[in-house]
C-alpha cells in the first residue's frame, strides 16, 4: 500500500515544489542610484529554462548580455560584465522574489569590493512596455472614387452614350 502510494505522493510534492517557484521570465525594470547621486533606471529581459537563466540587461550605455545565469526557486543570480579600454569589469546581481511582480536584488561591484552592496527593487514591466519603435510613415490618404459620375457643367448637356 505504501509504495502505491510513495510514487503519487512524490510526483505531488515535487509538482508542489515547481509551483512555488517564481516566474522571472519577462521584461522588468529598476532604478538605482548612480555615483554621482543620479539615479537610471534600469530594464531586464530574462529567459528562464529550468535552473538557467539568460537575458540581458539595457542601461543608459546600451545592452549587455548576461552571464552566469541561475534560478533557484525564489532566487535568481547573474553577473553583468563590463568592459572598459580594455579592462573587464563585473557586477554580480543576486535576487528573491517579493511576490509575483517585484524582485529585491542586491548587486555587488567587482571581486574587490572597493564598492559597497547596493540594493534596489526591480518590478515586472507592463506587457504593453515593449521599447518604442519609430512607426513607418502612413501613406498619404487617396481619395475615394466617386459612385457616379459628376453631373455636367452647367449649360452643357450630357449625351448618352
Amino acid at each position: 500500500m505504501v509504495k502505491k502510494l510513495g510514487i503519487p505522493l512524490l510526483f505531488l510534492a515535487l509538482g508542489s515544489v515547481s509551483a512555488l517557484a517564481a516566474d522571472f521570465n519577462g521584461k522588468w525594470t529598476g532604478d538605482v542610484q548612480g555615483r554621482n547621486g543620479n539615479t537610471q533606471t534600469l530594464t531586464f529581459d530574462f529567459h528562464v529554462d529550468g535552473a538557467n537563466l539568460t537575458g540581458k540587461i539595457t542601461t543608459p550605455r546600451g545592452d549587455v548580455d548576461l552571464s552566469n545565469g541561475k534560478v533557484d526557486g525564489d532566487n535568481i543570480s547573474f553577473d553583468q560584465v563590463l568592459n572598459f579600454n580594455g579592462n573587464s569589469f563585473t557586477i554580480s546581481y543576486k535576487g528573491t522574489a517579493d511576490g509575483a511582480d517585484s524582485i529585491k536584488f542586491t548587486r555587488t561591484f567587482g571581486a574587490d569590493g572597493d564598492r559597497p552592496p547596493q540594493t534596489f527593487v526591480a518590478k515586472r514591466a507592463p506587457a504593453d512596455a515593449a521599447p518604442a519603435t519609430p512607426a513607418a510613415p502612413a501613406a498619404p490618404a487617396q481619395p475615394a472614387p466617386p459612385s457616379t459620375p459628376p453631373p455636367p457643367p452647367t449649360g452643357t448637356t450630357a449625351t448618352p452614350q
